[in-house]
Protein backbone atom coordinates (compact mmCIF):
# COMPACT_ATOMS: atom_id res chain seq x y z
CA UNK A 1 0.00 0.00 0.00
CA UNK A 2 2.83 2.38 0.86
CA UNK A 3 4.45 1.65 -2.50
CA UNK A 4 1.18 2.26 -4.34
CA UNK A 5 0.60 5.63 -2.67
CA UNK A 6 4.16 6.89 -2.76
CA UNK A 7 5.20 5.78 -6.26
CA UNK A 8 3.68 8.70 -8.23
CA UNK A 9 5.44 11.20 -6.02
CA UNK A 10 8.69 9.30 -6.26
CA UNK A 11 8.54 9.47 -10.06
CA UNK A 12 8.38 13.24 -9.82
CA UNK A 13 11.54 13.35 -7.72
CA UNK A 14 14.68 14.35 -9.62
CA UNK A 15 17.65 11.97 -9.94
CA UNK A 16 21.28 12.77 -10.40
CA UNK A 17 23.29 11.97 -13.56
CA UNK A 18 24.15 8.48 -12.33
CA UNK A 19 20.51 7.69 -11.67
CA UNK A 20 21.04 7.31 -7.90
CA UNK A 21 18.75 9.07 -5.51
CA UNK A 22 19.99 10.82 -2.43
CA UNK A 23 20.48 8.19 0.27
CA UNK A 24 19.44 10.69 2.95
CA UNK A 25 15.96 10.87 1.42
CA UNK A 26 15.38 7.23 0.60
CA UNK A 27 15.25 5.86 4.11
CA UNK A 28 12.27 4.19 5.69
CA UNK A 29 11.28 7.25 7.69
CA UNK A 30 11.20 9.58 4.67
CA UNK A 31 9.67 7.60 1.87
CA UNK A 32 9.04 10.50 -0.50
CA UNK A 33 10.05 14.09 -0.96
CA UNK A 34 8.40 16.57 -3.26
CA UNK A 35 8.36 20.30 -3.70
CA UNK A 36 5.90 22.53 -1.89
CA UNK A 37 2.77 20.62 -2.83
CA UNK A 38 3.58 20.18 -6.49
CA UNK A 39 0.56 19.64 -8.73
CA UNK A 40 1.07 15.91 -9.36
CA UNK A 41 1.89 15.12 -5.73
CA UNK A 42 -0.99 17.30 -4.53
CA UNK A 43 -3.53 15.51 -6.74
CA UNK A 44 -2.26 12.08 -5.74
CA UNK A 45 -2.17 12.97 -2.05
CA UNK A 46 -5.68 14.43 -2.12
CA UNK A 47 -7.00 11.36 -3.97
CA UNK A 48 -5.35 9.03 -1.48
CA UNK A 49 -6.70 11.11 1.40
CA UNK A 50 -10.25 10.88 0.04
CA UNK A 51 -9.97 7.10 -0.35
CA UNK A 52 -8.58 6.66 3.13
CA UNK A 53 -11.24 8.98 4.57
CA UNK A 54 -13.95 6.77 3.10
CA UNK A 55 -12.33 3.73 4.71
CA UNK A 56 -12.08 5.56 8.04
CA UNK A 57 -15.80 6.42 7.94
CA UNK A 58 -16.64 2.78 7.33
CA UNK A 59 -14.32 1.65 10.12
CA UNK A 60 -15.64 4.18 12.65
CA UNK A 61 -19.34 4.12 11.68
CA UNK A 62 -20.25 2.34 14.94
CA UNK A 63 -18.21 4.87 16.89
CA UNK A 64 -19.35 8.09 15.25
CA UNK A 65 -23.07 7.20 15.38
CA UNK A 66 -23.31 6.87 19.19
CA UNK A 67 -21.00 9.87 19.54
CA UNK A 68 -23.37 12.11 17.58
CA UNK A 69 -26.30 10.67 19.56
CA UNK A 70 -24.59 11.66 22.82
CA UNK A 71 -24.01 15.18 21.52
CA UNK A 72 -27.73 15.42 20.84
CA UNK A 73 -28.98 13.91 24.11
CA UNK A 74 -26.32 15.01 26.64
CA UNK A 75 -26.38 18.78 27.38
CA UNK A 76 -22.80 18.56 28.64
CA UNK A 77 -21.56 17.93 25.10
CA UNK A 78 -24.01 19.83 22.92
CA UNK A 79 -21.07 21.86 21.62
CA UNK A 80 -19.69 18.68 20.00
CA UNK A 81 -21.58 19.43 16.78
CA UNK A 82 -19.71 22.73 16.38
CA UNK A 83 -16.21 21.40 17.07
CA UNK A 84 -15.58 19.58 13.75
CA UNK A 85 -17.23 22.46 11.88
CA UNK A 86 -14.82 24.95 13.45
CA UNK A 87 -11.82 22.68 12.79
CA UNK A 88 -12.85 22.41 9.12
CA UNK A 89 -13.23 26.21 8.92
CA UNK A 90 -9.72 26.68 10.29
CA UNK A 91 -8.32 24.31 7.68
CA UNK A 92 -10.18 26.13 4.92
CA UNK A 93 -9.15 29.53 6.28
CA UNK A 94 -5.49 28.56 5.94
CA UNK A 95 -5.78 26.55 2.72
CA UNK A 96 -3.54 28.96 0.83
CA UNK A 97 -0.71 28.37 3.29
CA UNK A 98 -0.84 24.65 2.52
CA UNK A 99 0.83 25.37 -0.83
CA UNK A 100 3.98 26.21 1.14
CA UNK A 101 4.09 22.87 2.95
CA UNK A 102 6.54 20.40 1.38
CA UNK A 103 5.29 16.84 0.98
CA UNK A 104 7.73 14.55 2.73
CA UNK A 105 5.70 11.42 3.41
CA UNK A 106 6.93 9.31 6.29
CA UNK A 107 6.36 5.63 6.94
CA UNK A 108 6.19 6.50 10.64
CA UNK A 109 2.59 7.23 9.81
CA UNK A 110 2.03 3.48 9.52
CA UNK A 111 3.20 3.03 13.12
CA UNK A 112 0.77 5.74 14.26
CA UNK A 113 -2.02 4.05 12.28
CA UNK A 114 -1.37 0.71 13.96
CA UNK A 115 -1.29 2.44 17.35
CA UNK A 116 -4.68 4.05 16.61
CA UNK A 117 -6.16 0.74 15.49
CA UNK A 118 -4.81 -0.86 18.67
CA UNK A 119 -6.59 1.79 20.74
CA UNK A 120 -9.78 1.16 18.79
CA UNK A 121 -9.57 -2.58 19.40
CA UNK A 122 -8.72 -2.06 23.07
CA UNK A 123 -11.69 0.25 23.48
CA UNK A 124 -14.06 -2.22 21.85
CA UNK A 125 -12.83 -5.11 23.96
CA UNK A 126 -13.10 -3.08 27.16
CA UNK A 127 -16.31 -1.26 26.17
CA UNK A 128 -14.49 2.02 26.82
CA UNK A 129 -16.02 4.62 24.51
CA UNK A 130 -13.42 7.28 25.26
CA UNK A 131 -10.57 5.05 24.04
CA UNK A 132 -12.48 4.20 20.86
CA UNK A 133 -13.25 7.83 20.11
CA UNK A 134 -9.84 9.27 20.90
CA UNK A 135 -8.24 6.66 18.62
CA UNK A 136 -9.84 8.48 15.68
CA UNK A 137 -7.62 11.51 16.31
CA UNK A 138 -4.49 9.35 16.29
CA UNK A 139 -5.71 7.68 13.10
CA UNK A 140 -6.13 11.05 11.37
CA UNK A 141 -2.66 12.09 12.54
CA UNK A 142 -1.19 8.86 11.18
CA UNK A 143 -2.83 9.39 7.78
CA UNK A 144 -1.45 12.94 7.57
CA UNK A 145 2.08 11.82 8.46
CA UNK A 146 1.92 8.86 6.05
CA UNK A 147 0.70 10.94 3.10
CA UNK A 148 2.30 14.36 3.68
CA UNK A 149 4.83 14.10 6.52
CA UNK A 150 5.52 15.71 9.86
CA UNK A 151 5.51 19.28 8.51
CA UNK A 152 1.92 18.87 7.40
CA UNK A 153 1.00 17.41 10.80
CA UNK A 154 2.56 20.40 12.57
CA UNK A 155 0.59 22.75 10.33
CA UNK A 156 -2.64 20.87 11.10
CA UNK A 157 -1.85 20.45 14.81
CA UNK A 158 -4.39 22.98 16.11
CA UNK A 159 -7.50 21.87 14.18
CA UNK A 160 -6.63 18.23 14.84
CA UNK A 161 -6.05 18.85 18.54
CA UNK A 162 -9.22 20.94 18.76
CA UNK A 163 -11.22 17.87 17.77
CA UNK A 164 -10.52 16.54 21.27
CA UNK A 165 -13.28 18.86 22.52
CA UNK A 166 -15.85 16.76 20.67
CA UNK A 167 -14.88 13.62 22.64
CA UNK A 168 -16.79 13.25 25.94
CA UNK A 169 -14.64 12.79 29.00
CA UNK A 170 -14.30 9.29 30.46
CA UNK A 171 -16.81 8.70 33.24
CA UNK A 172 -14.17 8.36 35.96
CA UNK A 173 -12.63 11.75 35.09
CA UNK A 174 -16.04 13.40 34.70
CA UNK A 175 -17.13 12.42 38.21
CA UNK A 176 -13.75 13.37 39.64
CA UNK A 177 -14.46 16.90 38.36
CA UNK A 178 -18.16 16.98 39.18
CA UNK A 179 -18.15 16.15 42.89
CA UNK A 180 -15.66 18.81 44.12
CA UNK A 181 -17.29 21.42 41.88
CA UNK A 182 -20.68 20.53 43.38
CA UNK A 183 -19.40 21.12 46.90
CA UNK A 184 -17.60 24.32 45.92
CA UNK A 185 -20.69 25.68 44.16
CA UNK A 186 -22.82 24.80 47.19
CA UNK A 187 -20.49 26.59 49.59
CA UNK A 188 -20.21 29.72 47.43
CA UNK A 189 -23.95 29.75 46.80
CA UNK A 190 -24.73 29.49 50.52
CA UNK A 191 -22.26 32.27 51.35
CA UNK A 192 -23.77 34.47 48.65
CA UNK A 193 -27.32 33.90 49.88
CA UNK A 194 -26.34 34.67 53.47
CA UNK A 195 -24.65 37.86 52.26
CA UNK A 196 -27.94 38.85 50.61
CA UNK A 197 -29.80 38.27 53.86
CA UNK A 198 -31.42 34.98 52.89
CA UNK A 199 -31.29 32.51 55.83
CA UNK A 200 -29.43 29.49 54.43
CA UNK A 201 -27.98 26.34 55.92
CA UNK A 202 -25.73 24.16 53.83
CA UNK A 203 -25.48 20.40 54.28
CA UNK A 204 -23.19 18.91 51.67
CA UNK A 205 -24.73 19.81 48.33
CA UNK A 206 -28.07 20.85 49.87
CA UNK A 207 -29.02 24.49 50.46
CA UNK A 208 -31.76 24.60 53.10
CA UNK A 209 -33.86 27.78 52.94
CA UNK A 210 -36.81 28.63 55.21
CA UNK A 211 -39.40 27.68 52.57
CA UNK A 212 -37.57 25.09 50.43
CA UNK A 213 -34.45 23.00 49.97
CA UNK A 214 -32.29 23.36 46.88
CA UNK A 215 -30.11 20.46 45.75
CA UNK A 216 -26.97 21.21 43.78
CA UNK A 217 -27.02 18.25 41.43
CA UNK A 218 -24.37 17.20 38.89
CA UNK A 219 -25.87 19.43 36.21
CA UNK A 220 -25.43 22.42 38.55
CA UNK A 221 -21.77 21.69 39.27
CA UNK A 222 -20.55 23.89 36.41
CA UNK A 223 -18.87 21.14 34.39
CA UNK A 224 -21.25 21.76 31.50
CA UNK A 225 -20.34 25.44 31.34
CA UNK A 226 -16.67 24.63 31.86
CA UNK A 227 -16.45 22.30 28.87
CA UNK A 228 -18.46 24.53 26.53
CA UNK A 229 -16.78 27.78 27.56
CA UNK A 230 -13.33 26.22 27.36
CA UNK A 231 -13.99 25.09 23.78
CA UNK A 232 -15.31 28.55 22.88
CA UNK A 233 -12.38 30.41 24.47
CA UNK A 234 -9.74 28.20 22.83
CA UNK A 235 -11.32 28.91 19.44
CA UNK A 236 -11.53 32.62 20.24
CA UNK A 237 -7.92 33.09 21.33
CA UNK A 238 -6.66 31.12 18.33
CA UNK A 239 -8.44 33.50 15.96
CA UNK A 240 -7.98 36.82 17.75
CA UNK A 241 -4.95 36.63 20.06
CA UNK A 242 -1.45 36.03 18.64
CA UNK A 243 0.38 36.31 21.97
CA UNK A 244 1.07 32.91 23.51
CA UNK A 245 1.10 34.07 27.14
CA UNK A 246 -2.20 35.92 26.70
CA UNK A 247 -3.74 32.83 25.13
CA UNK A 248 -2.64 30.72 28.07
CA UNK A 249 -3.84 33.32 30.57
CA UNK A 250 -7.30 33.60 29.03
CA UNK A 251 -7.70 29.81 28.82
CA UNK A 252 -6.63 29.43 32.46
CA UNK A 253 -9.08 32.18 33.44
CA UNK A 254 -11.98 30.02 32.24
CA UNK A 255 -11.92 27.93 35.44
CA UNK A 256 -12.40 30.78 37.99
CA UNK A 257 -14.85 32.54 35.66
CA UNK A 258 -17.02 29.42 35.43
CA UNK A 259 -16.88 28.88 39.20
CA UNK A 260 -17.90 32.50 39.84
CA UNK A 261 -20.69 32.54 37.25
CA UNK A 262 -22.07 29.22 38.50
CA UNK A 263 -22.08 30.51 42.09
CA UNK A 264 -23.98 33.61 40.93
CA UNK A 265 -26.51 31.37 39.22
CA UNK A 266 -27.10 29.44 42.46
CA UNK A 267 -27.46 32.68 44.41
CA UNK A 268 -30.00 33.96 41.88
CA UNK A 269 -31.91 30.66 41.96
CA UNK A 270 -31.94 30.64 45.77
CA UNK A 271 -33.06 34.25 46.01
CA UNK A 272 -35.89 33.69 43.52
CA UNK A 273 -37.00 30.53 45.32
CA UNK A 274 -36.97 32.33 48.68
CA UNK A 275 -38.95 35.27 47.30
CA UNK A 276 -41.45 33.57 44.98
CA UNK A 277 -41.51 29.95 46.10
CA UNK A 278 -39.65 26.75 45.21
CA UNK A 279 -41.31 26.24 41.82
CA UNK A 280 -39.87 29.38 40.25
CA UNK A 281 -36.45 27.82 39.63
CA UNK A 282 -37.55 25.12 37.23
CA UNK A 283 -38.19 24.58 33.55
CA UNK A 284 -37.69 27.66 31.41
CA UNK A 285 -36.46 29.82 34.28
CA UNK A 286 -33.75 27.31 35.17
CA UNK A 287 -32.58 27.09 31.55
CA UNK A 288 -32.66 30.87 31.17
CA UNK A 289 -30.51 31.33 34.28
CA UNK A 290 -27.97 28.86 32.89
CA UNK A 291 -27.80 30.65 29.53
CA UNK A 292 -27.48 34.06 31.17
CA UNK A 293 -24.62 32.90 33.37
CA UNK A 294 -22.86 31.24 30.43
CA UNK A 295 -23.09 34.45 28.40
CA UNK A 296 -21.89 36.41 31.42
CA UNK A 297 -18.84 34.13 31.69
CA UNK A 298 -18.07 34.58 28.00
CA UNK A 299 -18.42 38.35 28.30
CA UNK A 300 -16.08 38.27 31.31
CA UNK A 301 -13.43 36.55 29.19
CA UNK A 302 -13.89 39.11 26.41
CA UNK A 303 -13.59 41.96 28.92
CA UNK A 304 -10.46 40.41 30.39
CA UNK A 305 -9.00 40.13 26.89
CA UNK A 306 -9.78 43.78 26.27
CA UNK A 307 -8.00 44.75 29.48
CA UNK A 308 -4.98 42.65 28.52
CA UNK A 309 -4.93 44.35 25.13
CA UNK A 310 -4.26 47.72 26.67
CA UNK A 311 -0.55 48.44 26.62
CA UNK A 312 1.16 49.68 29.74
CA UNK A 313 2.76 53.16 29.75
CA UNK A 314 6.21 51.55 29.54
CA UNK A 315 5.18 49.55 26.49
CA UNK A 316 3.63 52.63 24.89
CA UNK A 317 6.79 54.71 25.41
CA UNK A 318 8.94 51.87 24.11
CA UNK A 319 6.75 51.66 21.00
CA UNK A 320 7.01 55.39 20.46
CA UNK A 321 10.78 55.25 20.48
Amino acid sequence: MAHWIHTPMEEARPENLLGDRSPSLSGWTRATVAGPLATSSRIWTVGSLVALSALVLLLYARVLGPLAAQWWSDPNYGHGFLVPVFAACVLWREHRRWSEVPICASNWGIAILFFALGLLLLGKLGSEHFTERISLLFLIAGIVVFLAGWSALRRAAFPLGYLAFMVPLPAILYYQLTFPLQLLASRLGADGLVALGVPTVREGNLLILPNCTLEVVEACSGVRSLLSLLAAVVAYVYLFEPSLWKRCFLIAAVVPVVIASNALRLVAAGALSYRYGPGVDSGVAHTALGLVCFVAGLLAILLLHRLLGRRSPAESSAGAH
